[in-house]
């Protein structure tokens, strides 16, 4: 049997799964976001550090930036600033010798924002103009400040790396709680397999133990699987009482017989005592095999069911038990439906039904028996099936005797088994069996569905 995931990884792994792609997708998005807070910070940096310069310069008259401005644009940068400043005409007044390069240069005043290659490496750089006067000079004072982008990406991935660092704490955590709490949350199926592993053949009492609300319906199937074996068993003990009782009878009556048998003085009782020989073993082999086919009825997979003519299997049944009836002297007739009815049933247990409810009427007719009869019928969307004889007679009302196992409503040869065994037939055919009300003998009739065109 192939091993599989216990119940406790199973919900572990069902809740840090998803979780786990989400922290991905969240760490995902906190990395880019990092990006682009970095992008705004650095941007506003390098203006507040062009705009820093512009003013020094504008107060030193193109002399040079302050200390205080140099300590600030450093300290403020995150990474190291470059910069360079031109005068009115291009005069070059302080900073770096050669700064990035646009590719195209802003018609307007507005700072603007690109990205260089300077000294091999990729810069964002911040470009600014605006009109000022040095000495006396008027014109147009150009401040170009960059910083390398991958002191930006540094910054980013410093925010990503603490954001991902308290997602994996948090992730270990959760685990960590998950792990244990499923633990702690499955105490009660523990308790419950140690109930389970209290019961046997012997006890199948119901379990009562306090269950989540989750499993309650496993309990409640678990009992109602217990409460059907526990019947199983008591039926088939005393299924297994009753038949031995009801073989013990015949099995005496043959050892006596066959003792009698064998101490006869004259051929003419070893003649009759060799006839109720048979007569007895044929019962006893009749027993038996009704003994058999209660229990195939009972523990037998579902009916093999196809499609057959009702009036076709009963005329068939009838022909095989004509014989023996007619040799006692008796009326038997088969009335036949005009039409074919088509049922869905299991010809071998049809056949045993028929031949139980001919044999029934047999054993329990009485001394004034003449005649059984049997007749099909179409009564609107089912097939009905009627034995009647002339009998004794069986009330309707005594029906729960009839069709009990070894039931017998006097003392007779039959077994009792007959009746039980036609009415666990029909059941399984879909159908229903009552004894009917008459004026004279038995009537048993027997409706089974017709097949549906």
């Amino acid at each position: 049997m192939k091993k599989s995931l216990s119940l406790r990884m199973r919900v572990f792994l069902l809740i840090l799964v998803p979780l786990l792609f989400v922290s991905c997708l969240l760490g995902f998005w906190r990395f880019e976001a990092a990006k682009r807070t970095a992008e705004e910070l650095f941007d506003r940096t390098l203006l507040a550090a062009g705009l820093a310069i512009a003013r020094d310069v504008a107060i030193s008259e193109g002399d040079a930036i302050s200390q205080r401005s140099r300590s600030i644009i450093s300290d403020a940068g995150g990474g190291e600033i470059f910069y360079h400043v031109t005068g009115p005409g291009g005069i070059y007044v302080t900073g770096y010798a050669y700064p990035p390069v646009p590719v195209s240069k802003s018609a307007n005043h507005d700072p603007s924002y690109y990205m260089a290659s300077y000294r091999g490496e990729l810069v964002r750089v911040l470009r600014m103009s605006e009109t000022t006067n040095i000495g006396n000079l008027n014109g147009e004072t150009v401040v170009t400040i960059w910083q390398r982008a991958s002191d930006r990406r540094a910054f980013a991935v410093a925010l990503a790396l603490r954001a991902a660092a308290l997602i994996s704490a948090l992730m270990v955590a959760l685990a960590v709680v998950v792990w244990f709490g499923v633990q702690i949350g499955l105490k009660p199926l523990r308790g419950l397999q140690e109930a389970i592993a209290l019961r046997s053949p012997e006890d199948l009492r119901r379990i009562r133990r306090p269950v989540p609300e989750e499993v309650s319906g496993i309990v409640a199937t678990l009992n109602r699987l217990l409460g059907q074996v526990e019947q199983s068993i008591v039926m088939h003990q005393a299924f297994i009482s009753d038949a031995a009782h009801q073989l013990r009878n015949p099995a005496s009556a043959l050892l006596s017989l066959a003792e009698a048998l064998r101490e006869a003085k004259t051929e003419k009782d070893r003649v009759q005592l060799q006839s109720e020989l048979v007569t007895a073993a044929r019962k006893s082999a009749r027993l038996a095999e009704q003994l058999l086919s209660l229990e195939r009825l009972r523990y037998d997979g579902p009916a093999k069911l196809i499609s057959l003519d009702l009036n076709a299997v009963v005329k068939q049944t009838c022909e095989t038990v004509a014989p023996e009836i007619l040799s006692r002297d008796l009326a038997f007739s088969f009335d036949a439906a005009q039409e074919a009815l088509l049922i869905e049933a299991d010809e071998t247990l049809l056949s045993e039904a028929v031949k139980n409810l001919i044999d029934n009427a047999l054993q329990h007719g009485g001394p004034h028996l003449g005649t059984i009869a049997v007749q099909t019928e179409r009564v609107e969307a089912n097939a009905v099936l009627k034995v009647m004889d002339d009998g004794r007679g069986l009330p309707p009302e005594l029906a729960d005797v009839a069709f009990r196992r070894f039931g017998q409503i006097e003392p007779g040869s039959g077994s009792g088994l007959g009746l039980a065994i036609v009415q666990d037939i029909v059941l399984r055919h879909g159908g229903t069996i009552e004894i009917m009300p008459s004026s004279r003998g038995t009537e048993i009739k027997i409706t089974l569905p017709i097949k549906a065109s």
